[in-house]
């Protein structure tokens, strides 16, 4: 405690600071609206003084190998930032992709946006040559991006013998900002990437010991007599589709397909009520759109993590961030919209509301769920609020989740949280939180509980580190929240050193380690370990990776399957692996990474390679792919397994407008082949025609003794769903 006390005199003493030591830039006013044509010839363009572009890497500070002019201005409605990209090789730009969200190795100008200038959050834009835009989220000082979250802005481009050249028109009501005499400050930072040559400048120069995409790494720049605008956003759709799933009535010798068909009906709408708030209202809110998970392999006993896609929690989900080191979140979305056994259950509605005042953010979430065969309904609802302290890089604040349910049950889980700047790079960061149900009116307030403190260095230059110490007490439960395992105590210690060498062909390299250990709390006895070091290195053209010696350790009190009948007995094991990364540059047409891990696993032998393989036809067609297996042997008990996990990614692209994504996975331990197919065609910004099948298919249809032959096919669902959105 005397520790903690004296860590916050420090950091009351630390003055606020501005992003590396700058001053604010004042942009200027445009007299008249930019027409957004790509062509960057606008007489008002011209009237402004280009940012100097530095070059970030792979020389940091040194002159580009092509010249890059970026401009920004704005006028009561937008804020517009264009680039000229010089390029002497016009013929040689690179596009590979024309499809929304997804620049694979394009040439990019990039811009970045600090709306409410807090160094925490922000917001990321980014267009290639053909005018293909991605938008993302940024929270956690640039440690977690976010590209599931869409807003309302736009992009054109052009492609000339001297280059190519894009101007972005962003509506200030898309940014979230804060209005104080007159005057908005928000940071800024412009980017261009070069896949070629694996060069990138920007504006404001950025040391790469930081990550371009930090927010408090951001220029501040003014706007002045900026009114807010508080459009409506209105977007109701229109859904139909038919399902098929198998069934087995009683009695019977064989499955049967059940059809059913789908028609609905629904609803989003948002508003900005106020200054800073942001209301988001759905109603029988429907995700049919949303891109397929990712197929994982999980051969451990705690469960696997999937992140959030659905677009209702994307908008400003940063401030929702309440997690611990060891992967646990006091929050996540996922938990949203699934009945007891983990299949989907209806939303009938839900309210969001994110709200700035001054140095205080304000968040709050609510979802009514349907009540179904026997399920009761739930009311789900999330409170957040974080103020800045002692300085722009930290803050202090909690959280309240809970899940209540028409039967009168319930959960509750609270948090307190606080991110400090200490000093220069280094941060200290506690969180705790406690649960509350019926069934755990007898547990003490330390068996429903966890605590989280650590201290970190932050940099990608010279000396990184960071040491963690969390508790999690064997009766906490947060029904809304991510928890891979309960009733341990952890310890972590985290070292990394990189080397940035003049002159050569390693842009960084260095070595590091790590030491985690995983303790009963009512024993003390070791659960797990994990004792790491390593070397990482990339190269100037965009090749990296690493090499690493791993030393487990893992006491199993209860036997679990790994699949097929495999199991891992109880025990306690100590097994050493070796780890080899290699990933290419992005730029190239071809491109594969490659992750293989080679060693003893528990009281057995584990050989795993992963490859990632990429090839961008042409800008209309990319092929990608994934292809992991897990050979695993235990020669002692005679037994073992090959786990496969493959998938095939085709991407097609008539136009930025119209789309098409197929993705077929194979997971033999599930011994189930999914296809996920989503058309889109985008006829204009906010309104979109949606065509989406998805199937899974048993790979191995021999029944249990006695019970029939499966069916070829596990379930169907084929949707065309319509958006439109009004805006008022």
């Amino acid at each position: 405690m005397r520790r903690l006390l004296l860590c916050g005199l420090l950091a009351l003493l630390v003055p606020p600071l501005a992003a590396q030591g700058r001053g604010e830039v004042d942009l200027p006013r445009l007299p008249e609206p930019i027409r957004l044509d790509g062509v960057v010839s606008d007489a008002e363009w011209g009237a402004i003084a280009p940012f100097p572009a530095v070059e970030y890497y792979p020389a940091f500070g040194g002159t580009p190998s092509e010249p890059s002019e970026f401009r920004a201005g704005y006028d009561d409605g937008f804020l517009y930032v264009s680039c000229r990209c010089f390029d002497s090789r016009s013929g040689a730009i690179r596009v590979n992709s024309l499809y929304r969200d997804r620049l694979n190795g394009d040439d990019q100008f990039e811009v970045l946006i600090d709306g409410f200038n807090d160094n925490e959050t922000g917001l990321w834009f980014a267009t290639n040559p053909a005018g293909v835009r991605l938008d993302r989220t940024i929270s956690r000082d640039g440690v977690t991006t976010n590209d599931s979250w869409n807003t309302v802005w736009e992009s054109a481009t052009t492609v000339t013998p001297d280059g190519w050249f894009a101007e972005l028109r962003i509506p200030l009501s898309s940014l979230g900002f804060q209005v104080r005499n007159g005057r908005v400050v928000v940071g800024l930072t412009v980017t261009r990437f070069i896949a070629r040559t694996n060069e990138r400048a920007t504006w404001p120069a950025i040391d790469p010991q930081f990550d371009f995409q930090r927010p408090s790494m951001m220029q501040d720049v003014a706007l002045t007599g900026v009114t807010p605008h508080r459009p409506i956003y209105f977007t109701p759709y229109l859904l139909g589709g038919v399902d098929r799933s198998p069934s087995l009535p009683a009695g019977a010798g064989a499955y049967r397909s059940d059809d059913s068909f789908v028609r609905e009906v629904g609803a989003d709408l948002r508003y900005d009520p106020g200054d800073n708030v942001h209301l988001d209202l759905s109603l029988n809110t429907d995700f049919a759109q949303v891109e397929a998970d990712d197929e994982q392999v999980n051969l451990t006993r705690f469960p696997l993590f999937f992140p959030e896609k659905r677009q209702f929690f994307q908008e400003r989900a940063g401030v929702f961030d309440f997690d611990f080191g060891s992967g646990g979140r006091l929050f996540h979305s996922r938990q949203i919209g699934l009945a007891p056994d983990r299949t989907p259950i209806r939303m009938l509605g839900g309210a969001r509301v994110v709200a700035r005042a001054g140095a205080w953010d304000l968040a709050a979430l609510g979802v009514q769920t349907e009540r179904r065969d026997g399920i009761a309904s739930e009311n789900l609802g999330v409170t957040r609020i974080r103020r800045r302290v002692f300085n722009p890089f930290s803050y202090a604040g909690g959280m309240v989740t809970s899940r209540v349910d028409g039967d009168g049950n319930f959960n509750v889980a609270t948090g307190l949280d606080a991110s400090v700047r200490v000093f220069g790079n280094d941060y200290l960061t506690t969180r705790s939180a406690a649960t509350f149900d019926g069934e755990q009116a007898t547990s003490s307030l330390a068996d429903r509980s966890q605590f989280y403190l650590q201290w970190e260095r932050r940099t990608s230059r010279g000396l990184t580190y960071f040491t963690q110490l969390h508790r999690v007490g064997a009766d906490y439960r947060p029904d809304l929240g991510f928890l891979p395992r309960t009733d341990f105590s952890r310890a972590a210690l985290y070292g990394q050193y990189a080397f940035w060498p003049e002159n050569s062909a390693l842009r960084n390299h260095g070595p590091g380690a790590i030491a985690i250990a995983y303790a009963g709390n009512k024993d003390g006895a070791i659960q797990s370990s994990n004792i790491s070091y390593w070397w990482t290195y990339e190269f100037r053209s965009g090749t990296n990776g690493w090499i690493e010696m791993v030393h487990n350790y893992e006491k199993v009190t209860e036997a679990f399957e790994l699949g097929n009948g495999v199991m891992v007995e109880r025990g306690g094991y100590r097994f050493p692996e070796l780890w080899l990364n290699l990933s290419p540059p992005s730029g190239q047409r071809f491109r594969s990474g490659i992750d293989s891990r080679i060693g003893k696993f528990y009281d057995g032998w584990r050989v795993k390679v992963k490859v990632d393989p990429t090839w961008n036809v042409s800008r209309y067609l990319e092929l990608g792919g994934t292809y992991e297996v897990n050979r695993i042997r235990f020669p002692d008990r005679d037994t073992g397994l090959d786990v496969h996990v493959a998938g095939l990614r085709i991407g097609a692209a008539a136009s930025a407008s119209l789309s098409a994504v197929g993705l077929l996975q194979l997971n033999s331990v599930d011994e189930r082949l999914g296809i996920n197919l989503r058309l889109r065609y985008n006829f204009r910004e906010g309104s979109d025609l949606w065509l989406v099948y998805d199937e899974g298919f048993n790979t191995d249809r021999d029944g249990a003794p006695g019970e029939p032959r499966r069916p070829a096919s596990n379930g169907r669902v084929l949707r065309l769903k319509l958006t439109h959105t009004l805006v008022r």
